[in-house]
């Protein structure tokens, strides 16, 4: 899966209703900086378990 910005490799994926999108670890952290400064991030952290495999 590539990233939905761009066409580097997909890092992360989120999937919800079937839908399933990919992000590249720089795009995943730009949206995860912008989440924090935008406070939305503890609500996010909430709703999301997420797992990161090393």
């Amino acid at each position: 899966m590539n990233c939905h910005y761009c066409d580097r490799e997909a890092a992360f994926a989120a999937e919800t209703d079937g839908l399933k999108v990919g992000l590249c670890e720089e795009h995943f952290r730009e949206r995860l900086q912008e989440l924090a400064e935008a406070d939305d991030l503890e609500t996010l952290k909430e709703r999301v378990d997420v797992d990161r495999a090393e």
